[in-house]
């Protein structure tokens, strides 16, 4: 019998190749989604070795057209999609006017464009199958505005909500295709180390491990949650941070931007 095919962008590092192996392990075939072939075939070997599932390699660039084009016709083609896990992303270090308006542009290329393609694509087949689920990896920053790095929290915001929208929407269809926005905090993968972030400033009960962030998201899968917020501590701060007044927001989004420093 044919498996699901389960899709993972920014598959070449981090939370990507954690997704692919935990999804391995419950039984998928895979396509792996990244700008770096030869990494994306470390992976691909690597999960084959240990799991007895198919596992493709797509090489491109999602914050371009074309590379966004080769995805959107390889889901609508795949009559067995089961799971599309929007993870590729990055962020920038710096006050919006000193940052370059190319990669401003390309962050929003990417978060935002190419996943709303992607989420288009992939359930052109789940809805008609009545089956599927798409986790669109966001952040808590998606729910504060972060100096210093403010295209990257508006971009997640739009995520957030553009993610529950389409839950909605899936709802007043009677539909049985699940999604997800992933929001979690700070997580040991490459992604701060592209930043060249001084992770010193973070203190160590911050960090989550991109195991523990990616269990959390498949296992509540299954029951259809929404706003997955790993770690007990995470989802306490943000309900407080919540019922703050804006002033005391903006005070704590000043602070906290202290602590996305460049190593120097």
């Amino acid at each position: 019998m044919d498996r699901d095919l389960a899709v993972i962008t920014g598959a070449s590092a981090g939370m990507g190749v954690e997704f692919a192996r935990q999804i391995a392990a419950r039984g998928y075939d895979l396509l792996l989604v990244a700008r770096r072939g030869d990494r994306l075939q470390q992976v691909a070997d690597t999960i084959t070795s240990i799991h007895n599932v198919r596992c493709d390699i797509l090489a491109c660039d999602l914050a371009d057209e074309s590379g966004v084009a080769q995805l959107d016709g390889r889901l609508r083609a795949a009559d067995n999609l089961g799971l599309l896990v929007n993870n590729a992303g990055f962020g920038t270090l710096g006050y919006f006017w000193k940052n370059s308006l190319e990669s401003q542009e390309k962050m929003h290329r990417l978060h935002v464009m190419a996943a709303m393609r992607l989420c288009h694509a992939a359930l052109q087949s789940m809805v008609k199958r009545d089956q599927g689920a798409i986790i669109n990896v966001s952040s808590v920053a998606g729910f504060v505005t972060g100096p210093g790095s403010i295209s990257y929290s508006a971009t997640k915001t739009w995520m957030n909500r553009f993610t529950e929208g389409l839950s909605l929407e899936l709802e007043l269809a009677k539909s049985h295709v699940k999604v997800q926005a992933l929001c979690p905090g700070y997580t040991r993968t490459e992604f701060h180390q592209a930043l060249e972030m001084d992770a010193s400033k973070i203190p160590g009960w911050m960090w989550l491990s991109a195991e523990r962030v990616v269990r959390e998201s498949l296992d509540a899968l299954k029951t259809g949650k929404l706003f997955v917020i790993p770690g007990r501590r995470y989802r306490a701060m943000l309900r407080a941070y919540l019922l703050l007044p804006a002033r005391a927001r903006r005070s704590i989004g000043i602070r906290g931007a202290s602590r996305r420093q460049r190593k120097s």
